[in-house]
């Protein structure tokens, strides 16, 4: 799925210059950070390409404007948000009944009902509607109110994590089903029942709230919240070093110096973000098995996490992170260079008189691309190049937009992420579902594997937990026998924030980071010195 999609984070793509980005919250009538006490501005990396949840803003929770039928608390754990209780499951799964919290408004004062839940499922799945994560509602037959609070899911088939999917935000029908989904003003200038309300989206700049004084949840302490849009990690730190930011994402290397800073607090997140290289079918290189046997075995994982994470991270051998207990024990790959040598020799794959490997005429090479401007991804792709390297492959190292590297995706490699902490369906059905392959960023390496498939659909078919894990066990071990992905790391979120707000939380994160998680994935709780 796009907004989850190992292609980037959260298909947050859009460039920003450091002209521009170094002007963020500078103009008249902004809250610089350090300023209002009631106020905050946090720098974040990226923006989103909609704030509309028919097209998949906020589609995880967290979204601020918005609110979902249920939320996550700091556990991750499901807890009701605009339903009054955790949903009613009957017919063997394929059932769910909500029923609605009474007295909630949209942020223009209009009631929020049943009929707004049903329009926004109905809406994202309408074949009209580009919202590239609909998939995700595959097992969805149909929504129906039950009067003004209640509100009935049909499924196609019991899909064991369907709960997880209604954190989802739920539109005002009265507004965005009176214009086009997909180009209506909605998509920049939305209205939630959420604790805050936009005030303007400043493209490339920054996006501004203020609070939602009628938010069922109560009036947030924090009046003012600005994120502002800084692509650049050093200058992210240069502006909250001068105070202009009450909070920053940063990467190991800058938020480290931080650490004695007795003005400002250091947050690590754990997460289920990961980086990977695609090894897709239609490459002669990467498609043989013997050379993704063989990166497999043949790349340090450990010197990434210490060399370029600084530690803030750990070896990821798959999409599940190996403290989960989701994870398969006994998948672990050892590095071991020999062993990966012996695979290629084995397979026929001989040096060539240049040092790079042959077979059937076909050189061991192929081009490995990032996207231009994430130095992240950058190190680990050049790590992974300097280790095939030492093979006798040669992965060409190359970078470029969105625009660029997705057309190419079918035969050459990209550095990608990728990682969802609700349930292992979301994240493992589309990297590598076989009938996915081709549909935007899903399976991008294209994996085809039959075992596969068929646990993946057992896994989410079935409500027993021993059952799905034995599927799921099916799907780790089979992506050691073939690895249709290099698993390279799995990436701690570090946040630096002012103390002046308290002492913060994290949630365990996706790969979708700083917009909607961090510190502030709660920041309408938070409780400001007086």
């Amino acid at each position: 799925m796009r907004a989850r999609s190992i292609r980037g984070t959260g298909g947050l793509a859009a460039a920003v210059s450091i002209a521009v980005a170094a002007t963020a919250c500078s103009s008249p009538g902004d809250s610089a950070g350090g300023g209002a006490k009631d106020s905050a501005v946090v720098g974040i990396a990226y923006e989103p390409e909609t704030l509309s949840p028919l097209l998949g803003y906020g589609k995880d929770g967290n979204s601020k404007i918005f609110d979902g039928l249920l939320t996550h608390d700091a556990d991750m754990k499901l807890k009701p948000a605009l339903a009054a209780a955790l949903p009613e499951v009957a017919d063997d799964g394929k059932t769910y009944t909500f029923k609605l919290r009474k007295g909630v408004k949209f942020s223009d004062g209009k009631p929020f009902t049943a009929k707004d839940v049903v329009f926004t499922y109905e809406t994202i799945l309408d074949k009209k509607t580009n919202n590239a994560a609909k998939t995700e509602l595959d097992a969805l037959k149909s929504v129906e109110a039950k009067g003004a609070d209640g509100v009935v899911f049909h499924l196609k088939y019991p899909y064991a994590p369907f709960a997880e999917r209604t954190v989802l935000p739920i539109a005002p029908e009265h507004i965005a089903g009176k214009q086009d989904v997909n180009t209506g003003d909605f998509t920049t200038k939305p209205v939630g029942t959420g604790p805050y309300e936009l005030v303007k989206w400043s493209k490339g700049e920054k996006l501004t709230f203020k609070a939602n004084p009628g938010y069922w949840g109560g009036a947030p302490k924090v009046k003012n919240f600005t994120m502002a849009i800084i692509k650049d990690d050093d200058i992210r730190a240069t502006r909250l070093d001068a105070g202009e930011l009450d909070g920053a994402i940063l990467p190991p290397n800058l938020a480290k110096k931080y650490a004695n800073d007795g003005d400002k607090k250091t947050y690590a997140a754990k997460t289920f973000d990961y980086r990977v290289v695609t090894l897709p079918t239609g490459n002669k290189v990467t498609g043989d098995t013997d050379v993704r046997r063989a990166l497999d075995v043949g790349v340090n994982r450990k010197a990434m996490v210490d060399s370029i994470l600084d530690g803030a991270g750990k070896e990821a051998y798959g999409p599940v992170p190996t403290d989960s207990p989701w994870f398969t024990k006994g998948t672990e790959r050892k590095f071991d260079a020999a062993k990966a040598k012996k695979i290629l020799d084995d397979a026929g794959w001989k040096p060539g008189k240049d040092g790079i490997r042959e077979k059937g005429g076909v050189q061991a090479k192929f081009p490995l691309w990032y996207l231009s401007g994430d130095k992240l991804r950058q190190d680990h792709a050049l790590a992974y190049a300097s280790d095939a390297k030492k093979l006798g492959i040669k992965v060409e190292v190359q970078s470029g937009t969105w625009e660029v590297i997705e057309p190419r995706m079918p035969k050459d490699a990209v550095l990608g992420g990728g990682g969802s902490p609700a349930d292992p369906d979301f994240d493992q059905y589309t990297l590598l579902k076989s009938s996915l392959a081709g549909d935007g960023f899903n399976n991008m390496a294209h994996y085809d594997n039959a075992k596969v498939d068929k646990a993946l659909e057992e896994a989410r078919k079935s409500g027993d937990r021993d059952e799905r894990q034995t599927a799921y066990d099916t799907v780790q071990r089979e992506l050691v026998k073939n690895p249709g992905y290099t698993f390279l790391t799995h990436i701690d979120h570090l946040y630096v924030v002012d103390k002046r707000f308290g002492d913060l939380s994290t949630q365990v994160e996706p790969h979708d980071h700083g917009l909607a998680s961090g510190p502030w994935w709660n920041v309408e709780d938070w409780q400001p010195e007086k």
